[in-house]
This record gives C-alpha cells, structure tokens and sequence, in this order.
C-alpha cells in the first residue's frame, strides 16, 4: 500500500474515531461526536460522491479493461445507493448536516483525485485500485461500527445495512483485481 494510501486511510480512521487533524498536520484527541441522523446522511452522501468521481477519473484514465469495469460498477452501484440516501432522507425531511468526517473525506478525496490526474498506465491503475481496497475497508468498518450503531430512525439504519454486502463484494472485487496487478 502507497504512502499517500495509508495516510489517507489514516485520516479517514482518525475523523472516524473522533480525532481531529490540524492545519499543521499534528493530531489531538478531542471528545467522539455523537453522528446524528442529518451527519449520517452527510457522510453517506459524501462518501458516495467521491466514489462515483475516483470511478469517472479511473474510466477516462485507465487502459486497463478490468480497472474500467470496476470503476463503472463502481459509479452505476454508487449512484444507487446516492439516490437511495437522497430519496429517503427527502422523504423523512432530513437535511444532511457536514460534520469533521465528511470534510476530511471531501479534503481525503480531493488529494487522492489531484494525485490520480498526474499518474498514467500502471502507476495510475495501481493507485485507483490501492485505493479503492483502502478505502472500501475503511467505509465497511465506519459502516459498521459507528453509522449503523448511531442510525435513529429505523429505515436509515436499513439502508445502511443494506448497503454492506455491495460494499463488501466492492472489496473483493477490487482486492482481486490489485493481486492481478501486483
């Protein structure tokens, strides 16, 4: 796994668990925010967002016609589950409300997406699938162990576990593919 990975990954664990990361790239412990409905939601749409956008740049960039099946799967199942997340949160008259996790995932993505457009062949294809291994683990774990456990109102929670096994079989898919490249 490549450093820009791992930090990222890093990050995302860190906001996850109620750590908040400085200008200054040093790290303090701050009491875990208690996700409400509204920040789940945020974060659902924002993590969805950016898998859709690394899934675009991965179809535009990549030569490799096993990297382009799975960044399309990834953009055709992510934007299912954004319609979903957004179908329901009108319906219960939710309002996504950002919060530290989904900033840092917004700041994750946005320098995880520069990096990818300066990167070509099988540096790039390594890169996007590096990524998506890491970060569909991390998304599984917040799933599970905190959006999911956090969820009030009953059919968010639903969605969330409904979501799981695409995102685990997402894992597989791509944990498959960065063997055949390795």
């Amino acid at each position: 796994m490549n450093t820009i990975i791992k930090k990222s990954l890093v990050i995302l664990i860190v906001a996850v668990v109620g750590i908040s990361c400085s200008t200054t790239k040093s790290i303090k412990v701050v009491k875990k925010d208690v996700l409400t409905d509204a920040n789940i939601a945020a974060i659902v749409v924002g993590a969805n967002t950016i898998d859709i956008s690394a899934g675009s740049i991965a179809l535009k960039r990549s030569n490799n016609n096993d990297v382009k099946k799975f960044a399309n799967r990834m953009i055709v199942d992510h934007k299912s589950v954004l319609a979903s997340a957004v179908e329901l949160v009108t319906k219960l008259g939710v309002t996504p409300v950002d919060n530290d996790l989904v900033f840092t995932l917004a700041e994750q993505a946005k320098s995880h997406e520069a990096n990818l457009k300066t990167l070509s062949g099988v540096a790039f294809d390594q890169a996007y699938i590096d990524n998506e291994v890491a970060y569909h683990e991390a998304v599984i774990g917040v799933i599970e162990g905190q959006l999911i456990p956090s969820a009030q109102n009953a059919e968010l929670k639903s969605l969330l576990v409904s979501v799981l096994p695409a995102f685990k079989a997402h894992l597989k898919h791509c944990q498959m593919i960065q063997k055949a490249l390795s």
